[in-house]
């Protein structure tokens, strides 16, 4: 049940997107603010934690002489890494502890069928509770499947008013 309602609200999110006024060409798409951002999902409580991530990631082959370490050698992942190649979407709960900020899956698969996915550097338009624009900012990083839970963790994210990384 869970995995279906986390379905319906990433598919709500990606309709409103594309058919929200919103036009992007695909060679400016990463530079388009409103395709690398964070949509806080709506609950029935007072406050939630959760959110879906929408960023562009991932670069052709050809552009590529291997990126992401495997079995001790270099080889290219389809839309892992750099680039803007592929628009992904995940729904994430954030956590904050002092000035720690993750972001851990809450869907299995969506992001990624591998068992590791490479994130590249990004920041994420987000509009605060109080109506602010800011940045999630996430560094480049590989991070691997928990092989309990199936999830990914994100680390070492923070929020800034200006964009930390410039999503290329």
């Amino acid at each position: 049940m869970k995995k279906n309602h986390t379905a319906v609200i990433r598919f709500v999110v990606l309709i409103t997107l594309f058919f929200g006024g919103h036009s992007c060409s695909k060679e400016i798409a990463s530079n388009c603010d409103n395709l690398n951002r964070v949509v806080p999902v709506q609950t029935c409580e007072k406050s939630s934690n959760n959110y879906v991530l929408l960023t562009y990631a991932g670069h052709d082959a050809k552009d590529c002489s291997g990126c992401i370490l495997f079995n001790g050698r270099l080889i290219h992942i389809n839309c892992q890494g750099w680039g803007d190649a592929c628009l992904h979407s995940a729904a994430v709960t954030l956590n904050q502890v002092a000035s720690s900020v993750t972001a851990t899956t809450t869907d299995t698969f969506d992001l990624t069928s591998e068992d590791f996915f490479l994130m590249p550097d990004r920041s994420l338009n987000y509009t605060d509770e109080k109506g602010r624009r800011i940045f999630l900012n996430i560094p480049e990083q590989m991070v691997y499947r928990d092989t309990a839970t199936l999830q990914f963790t994100f680390t070492g994210l923070f929020f800034s008013e200006t964009a930390a990384y410039n999503n290329f």
